[in-house]
C-alpha cells in the first residue's frame, strides 16, 4: 500500500520561543541585561552569545547578510510559549527561565543543562553546502533550537541530490539549495530564525557567527575562512566535513585558547565516607556498597566530615592511588583531629583549555588522528592524503572522477602517489590501490547513511563550541566503510546513472544492489526518535521502494509535545495522533514510491495473530528502533525463530551503540546483557535516605499510592463490595488486610466532601510525613543508638533525621499543601476553587487547619533489614483484622451519596500544568530537607522521578547512520562476520569504537554441529514414532517431549507408549489441550536428548509443520 497525505496537514508550525531583549536569570538568581550576558560569555572565554536583541537578516539572492533591525527572518521572534502559572511563585526552588520550552526540550535539557541550553539560544550557526550533508547538520541545530541558522549554497538543486536530502524534491529540481530548504526546515522549529545567502560568501560576513560549517569547499577556500576565523577576536569555531561516497572527514578549529567547561557531561561523582587516617598521605574509606569512580588526579572537596572537621574548608585536594572504595590525598593530617563519623567526598569538574592549530598547520601536521575502528589504524594517514589529493584533482579537471571510469582512477592514484613521495620521512610505505579506486569512484556521491552519522558528530560539535559542554573533536576525524560495498566485483557499466533520484548511489554501489533495496521487505519495530530517522534513511536509499518491496512499520504509541525536539517527522499538530502512521505519512512526501504499511501494534505475543509466520518468512531483515530492553529481547527471539537479520540500536543521552544480529554469523541480542541496575533496599527508601534517588523513589511510589493506586482499589470494592470483600477473606495476608484498611481510611476519615477538606488532609499529609513518622524513627532509634555489636546505629551511610516545624511562610511548605489538595480534590470530583493559587488566601485556609499533637509509641516495628522486600508485616490475627475491616467497610459505604467514585490519578510526567511533578517534588523535597540531603528542582525531579531516558538528535542521526551502512551488506548478502561492525560512540568525549560482532556460540556432536540460530524442522505432520525415530538416526536419544509446560512423552512413564503411533499435533490438542489458531501452521516442542554414552545434550528447538 502506498501512502499520500497532503503536506500541509502534516507540516503544521510549532511553539514559538521568542529571541528578543529579554534579561536571563543566572545560575545564583543574578538577573542579567543581554549586554551584561555579552561581557560575561566573554569574560568566561567562551564564544561569545550574540546580544538577544540583534537579528540576523533575512538574507535574499543578493547575498546580504548584515544586521537590521528591520530585517525579517523565516522565525517568530515576538512570540514565546510559556508553561507554568504567574498566580503562584512558589516552585520549590525551580529555577523555571522562561526562555526553555520545558515541555519540548526536557529530554535535550537532561543531557544539556539549562546553562547550556541558554548558550544554545543564543547562538547564531552558518551551514555552507546543502547536500546532504549540510541538510542533516542542519535538521540537528534547529532541533537543537540555536537561535538562527543561515543556509548557504550557489549552486541549484539536482537529481542527483535526491539520494541523500530529505529536504528535496523533484517539485525543486532546478531551483537554489538554500533557498529551497528554508520551509521545510522552518517547520521542524519555528523559533529559530533560518536565513539564506545565495551568493558567494566574503570572510567578512562569517563575523555574523559563532560557528561557521563546510560541507561543500575547496581546501584554498577553506584555508582563507579558517584564517580568518581563527584569529578573529573573538575567535569564529571553524568546522569543515566532507562526505564522498563511503569516506568521510571532519575537521574542527575552535580557536587558539578555547575552554571546555564540562569534559564529558557526566555529574560530579560522590561518595559516603566510612573513615579518614590520620596519616601523610591520608587514606579516606569509603562505605562497602558505594564504590567510587574517582580517577588520580581528580579534585575533590569534603563536607559534613565530623571530627576532621578540617577538611570542610571547601578547598579542592587532589586524588591519588585511587582504588574502587579509598584514595589518598595529598595532605599530611597528622595533626588533625580525629576522624568520628559521616562526610561527603565530591568530585570537582575542572575546565580544559585546548590550542587548536589553523587548518594549513594541522594538514602538514595534523597530530593524532581520532580512531574508531582498530582494524585500520593505518587508515586515517592515508585518507589525509586522499582528501587532499582529491580536491586538486578536482582543480585540474573541473569535476569528480567519473564512477568506473578507469582513466580517471589512474589519475587519481598517480596524483596521489606524487603527492606521497613528495612527503619526505611522512610518506605513507604501502597504499592500496583498491581503496583509492573506491575512493575515486564514489567521490561525487553524498549517502545517506553517511550523511546521517556526520550530521550527528558535527552537529554535536556545533553544540560543543557554542557552550563549551564536552569535550571537542581534537582536531581531525576520518572514517569509511569499504565494507559496504557488495561482495561481488562490480562492471563499469553497473555504475552508469539511470536519470533516477538513486543515481548518487548507483555511482557507488551499483543498480543490482538497488533493485535489492527497492524490492527489500522490511519491518521497523518503533516510530520514536530512532524510527523517524530510519524512515527517513530508508526512503532515501530507496529501500522498499518497488511494488516487490514493502516497509511495515509498527509503534502503538501517540505523540506528545516532548517528542517534537528530535523525532522530526512530527509536528504539534500531530499531538495524540498515532506515532507509526504520521512517520509513514511523512516518509512518504520524502520518497513517494516508498511502498509502507503503518500499524499501531504492539509487538508481543498477544499481537502474533497479525505479525504471524507468513509475515515473518517473508522479511528480509528487520530494525528495530526500540526504547525498552523486553521488547528488544522478544523481537530478537522472533529473529531468531525465523532466522532474520536484526539491526539494533540505541541511544543514552550523547551515546549510541548499535549492534549486528546475522543468521549462522553474529550471536543474537540476548546473548550478552548488562547486569540489572542496582536497586535501593526498600528500608532505605522508606526510613533510611541518603541521596535524591531515593526520596523520589519514595515519593513516586506515595504518589501512585495515594493517588492512583488507593483510589482504584476504592472503585474495585464500591463496583463489586461482596466479590471484593470475599478475595480479601479468602486471601486474608498482609496484602489483603492493607487494601481494605486503605480503602476504609480513604471512605471513612480522609472522605473528603470539600476543598477544604482536601487542605485539611494536604496538611495533615506533611505533619505525618514530615513530622510525626520522624519523630518516631528518632525516638525508636535515638541518635546514640547502637547496633548489636556495638557500632553506632545512625552510622554511613544513614543520616540522622530531624522533623519539620510547617511554616506558611515557607512557599515550598505552602506549595506542597497547593499541590497536595488540588489533586486530592481531583481524585473526590470536588471543583477546585481560583484562589487556592493566591498564596495569602491558601495560607489563611492552611491556618485553620487542626494538627493533633503527637506522641511516639513504644515498641512499633521498623524494618531494618536490607533484604526485606515488604513493609506490610504479616500477623496471625490477620484474618481477625480483616474481619473487622469488612464490618466496618458495610457501615461506611451506607454513608456514601448513591453512584460514588473516585478518579484515580496516573502520573503522567510531561505536562506541567497538572501539579504531578509538583507534588512528586515537593514530597522528595521535604524528605530531603528532613534528612540533610541537597533538594532538586522540578526539572530534575521530573528527570529522576519520570525516569526520564536522556536524548538529543545528535546520537540518534549517528547511529541511524551506522545501522544503514550495515544495512547496504545485509540487503546484499554474501559478506562474513569480519565485513560487519558494531559500534559504541560517546559524542561527548568523543568517542568511536568499532568492532566485528562476536560469532555464536557452536555446539558439536558427532558429524553434526548447531549454534542459537539453528532451528530443527520436521514437516509432513509426523507422528511421535517417527519424531524419535529421526532423532535416532542423529545419535540422540530423546527421553523427555514436552509442548510448553506439558509433558507429552517421558521414557519413563509405561503408559506414554500407547503414544507411539499418534500424530503430534494430536498429541498436542488432546493431552496438552492446545488451541492452534488458524493462522498457525507449526508448533514447536522442546526435546530432551542424551547421547550413546548417556550424557545430556542441549539441542535446538523442533518445529513440527502439520499443515
Amino acid at each position: 500500500m502506498k501512502i499520500s497525505v497532503n503536506s500541509s496537514e502534516l507540516y503544521m508550525l510549532p511553539c514559538k520561543r521568542a529571541r528578543g531583549g529579554e534579561a536571563v536569570v543566572g545560575e545564583e538568581g543574578q538577573i542579567y541585561s543581554p549586554e551584561t550576558l555579552l561581557k560575561k560569555q566573554k569574560s568566561l572565554d567562551l564564544p561569545p552569545i550574540a546580544s538577544a536583541t540583534k537579528t540576523t537578516a533575512a538574507t535574499t539572492a543578493s547575498g546580504n547578510a548584515k544586521s537590521s533591525d528591520k530585517s525579517t527572518t523565516s522565525g517568530d521572534s515576538n512570540n514565546r510559549c510559556n508553561s507554568g502559572s504567574d498566580s503562584l511563585i512558589m516552585a520549590l526552588g525551580n529555577g523555571n527561565s522562561s526562555d526553555i520550552d520545558e515541555d519540548l526540550h526536557s529530554r535535550q535539557l537532561a543531557v544539556y543543562g539549562r546553562e547550556t541550553m541558554r548558550r544554545l539560544f543564543a547562538s547564531n550557526i552558518l551551514v555552507s553546502g546543502m547536500q546532504g550533508l549540510g541538510a542533516e547538520i542542519a535538521k540537528n541545530l534547529i532541533l537543537a533550537g540555536v537561535k538562527s541558522v543561515t543556509l548557504h549554497d550557489e549552486g541549484v538543486v539536482e537529481l542527483w541530490d535526491l539520494s541523500s536530502n530529505f529536504i528535496f524534491s523533484e517539485d525543486d529540481l532546478g531551483k537554489n539549495r538554500a533557498l529551497a530548504s528554508v520551509q521545510k526546515l522552518q517547520e521542524l522549529n519555528n523559533a529559530v530564525a533560518i536565513n539564506t545567502l545565495a551568493n558567494e560568501l566574503t570572510k567578512e560576513q562569517l563575523s555574523d557567527f559563532q560557528a561557521v560549517v563546510f560541507t561543500d569547499i575547496s581546501l584554498d577556500k577553506a584555508i582563507e575562512f579558517n584564517d580568518y576565523c581563527h584569529n578573529h577576536q573573538p575567535p569564529i569555531a571553524f568546522i569543515k566535513s566532507e562526505v564522498r561516497g563511503l569516506f568521510g572527514n571532519v575537521f574542527c578549529d575552535f580557536g587558539p585558547e578555547f575552554t571546555v567547561f564540562d569534559v564529558d557531561g557526566n555529574e560530579p561523582y560522590t561518595g559516603i565516607i566510612a573513615s579518614i587516617s590520620n596519616d601523610n598521605p591520608a587514606l579516606v574509606a569509603s562505605v562497602d556498597d558505594e564504590r567510587l569512580e574517582f580517577q588520580d588526579g581528580d579534585l575533590v572537596v569534603f563536607s559534613e566530615v565530623q571530627g576532621m572537621i578540617e577538611l570542610n574548608d571547601g578547598k579542592p585536594r587532589k586524588v591519588k592511588n585511587a582504588r574502587p572504595y579509598s584514595f589518598a590525598i595529598d595532605e599530611d593530617t597528622t595533626n588533625y583531629s580525629a576522624y568520628e563519623k559521616g562526610g561527603i567526598v565530591t568530585q570537582v569538574k575542572q575546565p580544559k583549555v585546548l590550542n587548536f592549530k589553523p587548518l594549513r598547520e594541522a594538514l602538514k601536521d595534523p597530530g593524532d588522528f581520532l580512531l574508531s575502528d582498530f582494524s585500520k589504524f593505518d587508515r586515517p594517514p592515508l585518507l589525509h592524503l586522499l582528501f587532499q589529493a582529491l580536491d586538486k584533482l578536482i582543480l585540474e579537471l573541473g569535476c569528480f572522477p567519473v564512477a568506473g571510469s578507469e582513466e580517471d582512477a589512474q589519475k587519481f592514484i598517480s596524483l596521489v602517489t606524487s603527492m606521497n613521495d613528495s612527503l619526505g620521512d611522512s610518506r605513507i610505505e604501502e597504499i592500496d590501490h583498491k581503496v583509492l579506486r573506491q575512493f575515486a569512484f564514489g567521490s561525487r556521491a553524498v549517502l545517506n547513511p553517511m550523511a546521517a552519522m556526520f550530521g550527528g558528530i558535527v552537529g554535536q560539535e556545533v553544540v560543543k563550541a557554542c557552550s563549551g559542554k564536552f569535550h571537542p573533536l581534537f582536531q581531525f576525524f576520518y572514517f569509511d566503510s569499504v565494507e559496504s560495498l557488495p561482495t561481488e566485483p562490480l562492471d563499469p557499466s553497473d555504475f552508469q546513472p539511470l536519470n533516477s533520484r538513486y543515481d548518487a548511489q548507483i555511482s557507488v554501489f551499483g543498480s543490482k544492489l538497488q533493485k535489492k533495496l527497492e524490492e527489500a521487505k522490511v519491518f521497523i519495530v518503533g516510530s520514536g526518535a530512532l524510527g523517524c530517522e530510519f524512515l527517513k534513511n530508508l526512503a532515501l536509499m530507496g529501500v522498499s521502494c518497488s511494488n516487490q518491496g514493502k516497509l511495515t512499520i509498527t509503534d502503538d504509541d501517540v505523540i506528545e509535545k516532548s517528542n517534537l525536539s528530535r523525532q522530526f517527522l512530527f509536528r504539534d499538530w500531530n499531538i495524540g495522533q498515532a506515532k507509526s502512521t504520521v512517520a509513514a505519512s511523512a516518509a512518504a512526501l520524502i520518497n513517494p514510491h516508498l511502498n509502507i504499511e503503518a500499524l499501531q501494534n504492539r509487538a508481543n505475543p498477544e499481537s502474533e495473530n497479525v505479525f504471524n509466520d507468513t509475515f515473518w518468512e517473508n522479511l528480509n531483515v528487520v530494525v528495530n528502533a526500540l526504547d525498552n530492553v523486553n521488547a528488544r529481547l522478544y523481537i530478537d527471539q522472533r529473529c531468531l525463530y525465523f532466522q532474520k537479520p536484526l539491526l539494533e540500536s540505541g541511544t543514552l543521552g550523547a551515546k549510541c551503540n548499535t549492534q549486528m544480529v546475522i543468521p549462522h554469523l553474529t550471536e543474537n541480542y540476548g546473548a550478552s546483557r548488562d547486569p540489572p541496575e542496582k536497586q535501593a533496599p526498600m528500608c532505605t527508601v522508606h526510613s533510611f535516605p541518603h541521596n535524591i534517588d531515593h526520596c523520589l523513589t519514595w515519593a513516586r511510589s506515595e504518589f501512585e499510592g495515594l493517588l492512583e493506586k488507593t483510589p482504584a482499589e476504592v472503585n474495585a470494592y464500591l463496583s463489586s463490595p461482596s466479590e471484593y470483600t470475599l478475595a480479601m477473606k479468602n486471601a486474608g495476608d498482609a496484602q489483603a488486610r492493607e487494601n481494605l484498611d486503605r480503602i476504609l481510611e480513604c471512605l471513612d476519615k480522609e472522605r473528603c466532601e470539600s476543598f477544604q477538606d482536601c487542605i485539611t488532609w494536604a496538611r495533615l499529609k506533611f505533619e505525618d510525613n514530615f513530622a510525626d513518622r520522624v519523630k518516631q524513627l528518632t525516638f525508636t532509634f535515638p541518635e546514640d543508638a547502637a547496633t548489636s555489636n556495638g557500632t553506632p546505629f545512625w552510622s554511613a551511610p544513614k543520616r540522622f533525621p530531624r522533623p519539620l516545624q510547617f511554616s506558611v511562610d515557607d512557599l515550598s511548605h505552602l506549595h506542597f499543601v497547593m499541590a497536595a489538595s488540588i489533586l486530592r480534590a481531583e481524585t473526590f470530583g470536588i471543583p477546585i476553587p481560583d484562589w487556592v493559587k493566591s498564596p495569602g488566601k491558601l495560607a489563611d485556609a492552611v491556618n485553620k487547619v487542626i494538627v493533633p499533637d503527637f506522641q511516639p509509641k513504644e515498641n512499633v516495628k521498623i524494618e531494618t533489614d536490607e533484604k526485606a522486600t515488604n513493609l506490610s508485616a504479616a500477623s496471625i490475627d490477620d484474618a481477625v483484622v480483616i474481619n473487622d475491616l469488612v464490618t466496618k467497610l458495610e457501615n461506611c459505604q451506607k454513608q456514601l451519596p448513591p453512584g460514588f467514585k473516585m478518579n484515580p490519578i496516573q502520573f503522567e510526567k510531561d505536562d506541567d500544568t497538572n501539579y504531578h511533578m509538583d507534588l512528586i517534588a515537593g514530597l522528595a523535597n521535604m524528605r530531603a530537607r528532613n534528612y540533610g540531603i541537597p533538594e532538586v528542582d522540578k526539572l530534575k525531579a521530573k528527570f529522576i522521578a519520570g525516569r526520564i531516558i536522556p536524548a538529543i538528535a545528535t546520537a540518534t542521526a549517528m547511529a541511524t547512520g551506522l545501522v544503514c551502512l550495515e544495512l547496504y551488506k545485509v540487503l546484499d548478502g554474501g559478506h562474513k562476520v569480519e565485513d560487519y561492525r558494531n559500534t559504541f560512540a560517546n559524542l561527548a568525549l568523543p568517542l568511536f569504537s568499532m568492532a566485528e560482532p562476536v560469532p555464536p556460540k557452536v555446539v558439536k556432536h558427532q558429524d553434526l554441529s548447531w549454534t542459537v540460530w539453528d532451528r530443527w524442522i520436521i514437516k509432513d505432520n509426523p507422528t511421535l514414532r517417527e519424531l524419535l525415530q529421526w532423532l535416532q538416526d542423529k545419535g540422540l536419544c530423546a527421553y523427555s517431549i514436552s509442548f510448553g509446560s506439558c509433558l507429552l512423552f517421558n521414557s519413563m512413564f509405561p503408559k506414554h507408549k500407547d503414544r507411539m503411533d499418534k500424530k503430534l499435533v494430536d498429541l498436542v490438542r488432546d493431552v496438552a489441550k492446545a488451541e492452534l489458531p488458524p493462522y498457525r501452521r507449526h508448533f514447536d516442542v522442546v526435546v530432551a536428548c542424551e547421547d550413546e554414552d548417556d550424557n545430556d545434550i542441549d539441542i535446538p528447538q523442533i518445529s513440527i509443520y502439520f499443515s
